[in-house]
C-alpha cells in the first residue's frame, strides 16, 4: 500500500512511497498532525543518489516492525534535501551541534512545532557491534524520554534554536571584523596549502572531496596583479597543489575513465574508490576548475577531462528542454558501483586479448581487483598521454558495452536552477576558451530554458523557482543561491556570447541584473551584514538562516560576491560596489581560520582586486582573434563585447576595474596588458 509520498514529484520521496512508514512530505499537514496529536516529529532527510540513504531505507523503513514503532510514536516526515535545502540546512546544523558531525541520511527528532532536540545520521536495524545504536532502540528511548521528561527536550530545542540564530551573525563564529585587508588572502592561501596532501593530492585525509573552489581561489591568487605574492615559496606551493591534485583526480577512480564525468568523492586517500553517485554540481564545478587549470598550465589530460565530462552531460544528463538533470545514483541492481567496475575477463570478452591487455595495464584492472569481489574500478596509471589517446576507441567500446548490457544507475530527472546555474557558468567559459562554440550554445540553451520556465515577472521584480519537473513544471520558491548563481551565470554568458551571436550580450546582462536586484531585495538583512538563505516572505522552519560556508556547492553569500563585483564592472551606476564592500568584513576572520570553507568568496575578492576586465571589440573577426589570444593566457574574469556598428574606430578598447586604457588597433598590446604572468613575477 502506498503512503502520501506517492503523490510527490521528487524521485527521492517516490522511492519511499511503498514504505510501511506513514510518511508525510514536509509541509503544513505534517505540522498540523503533530500539533493535533502532540507527537514528536521525526524528520528524515536524504536524496535520490545517496547510497546510505538507500541502505537505511531497506534495513529500517521497509521493515514492518520498525515502521510500526515509527508510526505509533512519531509524525514521520520525509524530505528531499535537493528540493528543500532550507529544511536540510536547519536540521543539519542542529545535528552538527548535537553530534559534532553530519551527513545523509539525516534523521532529526523535533517538538510538534518543528524545533529539533536530537538527531543523527545512519542508524542500523540491530546491534552490528560498530558502536551505532540500533534504530528501534533510538525510537523507543526518544519516545519514552518525550513522555516522561518533555520539559528537558523543550530546553534542548530552545538552546539549539538560539544557537542557530546566533550563527547568522558572522562575528558569532569568528567572522566579522571592522575591516577587510587584502593581506588576509595570503593568510588564507597559506592555510589551505598547509593542509595539502603533497603525495596524493587533495586537502586533508580520506574521504577526499574534489576541492574545486579552493583550487580556483589559489589559481586566481597566483596570477593576480592586485595582490603581491611576497613569498616565492607560496607561489611554488600553489603550483604544486594545483598540479598534484588536478592530475590525481583526472587519473584516479573519481573520474569515470570510460564514460566521462566525476563521481561524488573518494573514500580513500589515493582517489581510487569513490562513492559512485554522479552529481551535476560536482561536474559543473570541476569543468570550471579544469578549464582554468588548463589555461594556467596547459595539460592534455585537463582538456580531455573537460571534453569527456561535457560529452557525458550532453549524452546522459541533458533534458529535451535544454536543462540538465540532477544526479545518477550510486547503485544499480541494488549494488553500489556495479555499473562501473570490471574484471580482466569482462574486458577481454569485449575487446579481445591484445586490446584488453593494453586497457588493463593502462587502467589498473587486475585479477586481484581494487574493489569488491575481485573487480576493479578503472584508474589511469599510464603516464604517457599518447597511450591514452591510442586507447580512445577501446574505451568507447567498453562504455557502449556497459550501456547495452548493464542496468544503468537511477537518474534523478529533477532540474535544479542552482545546479544548472553552476553548469551554465562552466560551459560558457569552457566553450569560449577551448574554441567549442557548441558548448557555449549548450550553456545558452540551458539559460534560456531556466529563464522561460523557472522565472516569473511580478510587479516588484522577478521570482525564481528552485526546481523543475518535466511532468508538472516549476515548483518550490527559490533560495538565495538560486538568484545569486543565475545572476552570475547570465553575466558569464553575457561576457562571452557575442562571440557566438553579436549583440546577444545585452539580453543576458539584463537578465543578470533582474536576478541580482531581486536577490538584494528579497534576501537582505537590513540590520546586519549578509543575506538570508530564504526570502523575506518564505515560511522557514525553526529559524531564518544565513549561509556563510561553502559545502559541496558554494554558499549563496559567496556567489553573491561574484555577481556584485561583475555587475559593478558592467553597470557601475547601481549600488553594487557598495553592497560588495559591505559583505567583505564578514570574511575577515574566516579567511584566517576557515579559508577552505569560504574559498568561493575569496576567489571573488581576488578577481575584484585584480580588476574585472572589459574589452570592446570592433568586428566579429577581431572577437575571434581576441578569443584565441585569451585562450593562451591564465584565466581572469573578462567580458568581451562587440561594439555597435560604426561606434568604435579602433579595433580594441580595454578597461580593467575603474581604469580604461587608450583604444588600440594592436591585439598584441591588449594581450600584453592582460598577461598576468608577467605582472605576477
Amino acid at each position: 500500500m502506498q503512503n502520501r509520498l506517492a503523490q510527490e514529484n521528487s524521485l527521492y520521496l517516490q522511492q519511499h512511497a511503498e514504505n510501511p512508514v506513514d510518511w508525510y512530505p514536509w509541509g503544513e499537514a505534517a505540522l498540523a498532525a503533530a500539533q493535533a496529536s502532540q507527537k514528536p516529529i521525526l524528520v528524515s532527510i536524504g536524496y535520490s543518489a545517496c547510497h546510505w540513504c538507500h541502505v537505511m531505507a531497506h534495513e529500517c523503513f521497509e521493515d514492518a516492525y520498525i515502521a510500526k514503532l515509527m508510526n505509533q510514536h512519531f509524525i514521520c516526515v520525509k524530505v528531499d534535501r535537493e528540493e528543500r535545502p532550507d529544511v536540510d540546512q536547519v536540521y543539519m546544523e542542529a545535528v552538527q551541534m548535537i553530534q559534532q558531525r553530519g551527513g545523509w541520511p539525516l534523521n532529526v527528532f523535533c517538538l510538534p512545532d518543528g524545533r529539533p532536540f536530537f538527531g543523527g545520521t545512519y542508524f542500523p536495524p540491530k546491534d552490528l557491534g560498530n558502536g551505532l545504536i540500533p534504530w528501534p532502540q533510538v525510537l523507543m528511548r526518544i519516545a519514552e524520554h518525550y513522555r516522561r521528561s518533555k520539559s528537558e527536550l523543550v530546553e534542548n530545542a530552545e538552546a539549539i534554536q538560539k544557537n542557530i540564530l546566533a550563527a547568522n551573525q558572522a562575528n558569532a563564529t569568528g567572522g566579522a571584523e571592522s575591516t577587510w585587508e587584502p593581506s588576509q588572502l595570503l593568510v588564507a592561501a597559506q592555510g589551505i596549502c598547509g593542509n595539502h596532501d603533497d603525495q596524493y593530492g587533495g586537502f586533508g585525509d580520506a574521504p577526499k572531496f574534489p576541492p574545486s573552489m579552493s583550487l580556483n581561489f589559489l589559481n586566481a591568487l597566483r596570477t593576480t596583479s592586485g595582490i603581491e605574492l611576497e613569498q616565492a615559496s607560496l607561489s611554488e606551493k600553489i603550483d604544486q597543489c594545483a598540479l598534484t591534485t588536478m592530475k590525481a583526480m583526472a587519473h584516479g577512480g573519481l573520474f569515470d575513465q570510460f564514460g566521462g564525468g566525476f563521481t561524488r568523492y573518494s573514500v580513500d586517500a589515493h582517489w581510487l574508490i569513490p562513492h559512485f553517485e554522479k552529481m551535476l554540481y560536482d561536474n559543473a564545478l570541476l569543468i570550471d576548475a579544469y578549464t582554468r587549470a588548463h589555461l594556467a598550465a596547459p595539460q592534455p589530460i585537463y582538456a580531455a577531462v573537460v571534453a569527456e565530462t561535457i560529452e557525458w552531460l550532453q549524452r546522459e544528463m541533458r533534458s529535451e528542454t535544454g536543462g540538465f538533470y540532477s544526479a545518477l545514483d550510486a547503485d544499480s541492481d541494488g549494488e553500489e558501483g556495479a555499473y562501473y567496475v570490471w574484471t580482466p575477463e569482462q574486458v577481454d570478452s569485449v575487446l579481445g586479448f591484445e586490446d584488453s591487455k593494453a586497457i588493463c595495464a593502462a587502467y589498473n584492472i587486475s585479477f586481484e581487483g581494487n574493489f569488491e569481489q575481485g573487480r576493479s574500478n578503472p584508474a589511469l596509471v599510464e603516464a604517457d598521454f599518447a597511450v591514452r589517446t591510442q586507447l580512445a576507441s577501446a574505451r568507447a567500446q567498453l562504455r557502449l558495452h556497459r550501456e547495452q548490457t548493464r542496468t544503468p544507475p537511477g537518474k534523478d530527472q529533477k532540474i535544479s536552477a542552482f545546479w544548472n546555474g553552476l553548469l551554465i557558468r562552466a560551459l560558457a567559459d569552457a566553450g569560449f576558451y577551448f574554441n567549442r562554440p557548441e558548448w557555449l550554445q549548450l550553456a545558452r540553451e540551458a539559460a534560456d530554458f531556466i529563464w522561460d520556465a523557472m522565472v516569473s515577472q511580478t510587479p516588484s521584480g522577478i521570482r525564481i523557482k528552485a526546481v523543475y519537473y518535466e511532468n508538472v513544471g516549476a515548483s518550490v520558491d527559490g533560495f538565495l543561491h538560486d538568484y545569486a548563481v543565475l545572476a552570475d551565470a547570465f553575466l558569464t554568458l553575457s561576457a562571452k556570447v557575442d562571440w557566438l551571436d553579436a549583440g546577444a550580450a545585452v539580453r543576458y546582462q539584463q537578465r543578470a541584473q533582474a536576478c541580482l536586484d531581486a536577490a538584494l531585495n528579497l534576501f537582505e538583512d537590513p540590520h546586519s551584514v549578509g543575506y538570508f538563505f530564504t526570502a523575506q516572505d518564505a515560511e522557514t522552519p525553526v529559524a531564518r538562516r544565513k549561509e556563510w560556508f561553502d559545502s559541496a556547492t558554494p554558499a549563496g553569500n559567496s556567489i553573491l560576491l561574484h555577481a556584485l563585483s561583475a555587475m559593478d564592472a558592467v553597470c557601475p551606476a547601481g549600488d553594487y560596489r557598495k553592497r560588495f564592500s559591505e559583505l567583505l568584513p564578514a570574511y575577515s576572520s574566516y579567511a584566517k581560520g576557515f579559508a577552505s570553507g569560504v574559498a568561493h568568496a575569496l576567489e571573488a575578492i581576488v578577481s575584484d582586486a585584480n580588476g574585472i576586465v572589459r574589452i570592446q571589440v570592433a568586428t566579429q573577426e577581431d572577437v575571434e582573434l581576441l578569443r584565441a589570444g585569451l585562450a593562451k593566457l591564465p584565466w581572469q574574469r573578462c567580458f568581451v563585447h562587440l561594439a555597435p556598428a560604426g561606434q568604435q574606430a579602433e579595433r580594441f578598447h580595454l578597461c580593467r576595474g575603474q581604469q580604461c586604457h587608450a583604444p588600440t588597433n594592436e591585439l598584441s598590446e591588449v594581450l600584453a596588458m592582460l598577461d598576468t604572468r608577467e605582472r605576477a613575477k
